[in-house]
């Protein structure tokens, strides 16, 4: 147990459940523990969005690197507010899994009244909200991370990530364009893992030697990386979290399995080097989202999480960074703060009809006290946003190879 003050980092990041809850301002606790914010501008009530982040279970790496992207968006929202008003959020714990999500939802949606929620980590969680709490009503969803393909199919669930279809053909590509006749398949038994998987079927034109899904959270994998071996295939293709990935490339190396290894982006992580023996992944390719890396904006935002956290943020950060933007700029343009109302300006603030706009300062300046939605098109740090009828995002896809231990970028993939 640390002997520091606690700030507002150490309560976004708290993994214990229930809310937290964030403004520009002070951060106090009751007498009864309870966590609360205040502020002194006197310029009126904050707005109230929700989250729900993975703050504990399997996706809680990701959450980690949402928490730090979302305070820095909430920074730079209210230094220059939205009219005069501060932005309001708060978070609940999805435990990574779909059943505690809705949950979290819930009591979001339907105790608080937040008429924009973001959420959440993982496709399972964020369809399972959708279909549970969100679909019938007036409430604006935006996922901050589900790459999952059946997320496409419905055009009420907005996300930032952009969608695994896009890396499974990269995926695909990226075996057979290194000579690669046969693949083993291993798959995480979810919409996330089923969607990706079913894509990559479609996209690679070899032979799959094994394709079999997994559960998550399971002690041991030595059955499927054994498979693995058994089916002869020279390339080893994982569709599955950081956990369960770390625990297979831990046995598969002490049973001195050897094979090419190739991921998609949920088995990438610093903790899975941490985790796992040196040599024991080298050369792996990973397909990840990327941010806009060589705009000025991200630029801009990698800097300043650089200065805050004294590390190099991550796709997963920038896209909770403009989640909250959107967010933002959704109530500076909507007639009311209702999810109907809304509903009505979340996709137009990042179409390209309006004036570009990168930073949420410059875009505030630009609507001035009477523009619309209409008038902006908000250029994210992880990208143009430009929703589609499906409510995904244009793609940026980064390949980073693991060499000496550590991921590098190796090549790039426009959508």
């Amino acid at each position: 147990m640390s002997d520091r003050p606690i700030d507002r980092r150490t309560v976004l990041g708290a993994t214990g459940a229930g809310a937290v809850t964030l403004v520009a301002g002070c951060v106090n606790t009751t007498d009864d523990g309870e966590t609360e914010t205040t502020t002194d501008d006197g310029s009126g009530e904050p707005y109230t969005v929700g989250v729900v982040n993975s703050q504990t279970g399997s996706l809680s790496a990701f959450g980690e690197r949402n928490a730090r992207g979302l305070e820095l968006a909430l920074r730079d929202v209210n230094e220059t507010t939205i009219g005069g008003r501060e932005l309001d959020v708060t978070v609940e714990d999805s435990e990574s899994a779909t059943s505690s999500g809705v949950s979290a939802a819930q009591k979001l949606a339907n105790q608080d009244g937040v008429p924009f929620l973001i959420g959440a980590v993982g496709s399972g969680v964020s369809l399972g909200i959708y279909d549970s709490v969100v679909s019938g009503t007036d409430v604006v969803q935006l996922s901050q991370n589900s790459t999952g393909t059946d997320l496409s199919n419905y055009p009420g669930l907005l996300r930032m990530s952009p969608p695994g279809g896009v890396q499974s053909a990269a995926l695909a590509s990226l075996v057979s364009g290194d000579d690669h006749e046969s693949v083993a398949l291993a798959w995480v038994n979810n919409d996330y893992g089923q969607g990706l998987a079913e894509t990559f079927r479609e996209e690679w034109d070899g032979e799959i030697a094994y394709d079999e899904p997994h559960d998550q959270g399971a002690s041991s994998y030595a059955s499927v990386v054994s498979s693995m071996n058994s089916s002869g295939a020279d390339a080893w293709v994982f569709i599955t979290y950081q956990p369960e990935f770390t625990t297979m490339a831990q046995e598969a190396y002490s049973n001195g399995y050897e094979a090419a290894y190739y991921g998609a982006d949920s088995v990438q992580g610093s903790d899975v080097l941490a985790d796992t023996p040196e040599g024991s992944l080298e050369e792996m390719q990973v397909v990840v989202p990327s941010a806009a890396v060589d705009q000025e904006n991200y630029q801009e935002f990698a800097a300043a999480f650089q200065s805050e956290y004294d590390q190099q943020p991550t796709s997963w950060a920038a896209f909770m960074y403009d989640c909250v933007i959107t967010a933002a700029l959704s109530i500076a343009t909507a007639e009311e703060f209702t999810g109907s109302a809304l509903q009505e300006t979340v996709r137009d603030v990042t179409r390209p009809e309006g004036e570009e706009v990168f930073t949420f300062a410059e875009a505030m300046d630009v609507l001035g006290e009477d523009g619309t939605a209409a008038d902006i098109d908000y250029q994210g740090v992880s990208g143009p946003i430009d929703f589609d009828e499906n409510g995904d995002p244009a793609g940026f896809l980064q390949v980073l190879t693991v060499q000496d231990h550590e991921y590098v970028q190796t090549d790039t993939v426009r959508e």
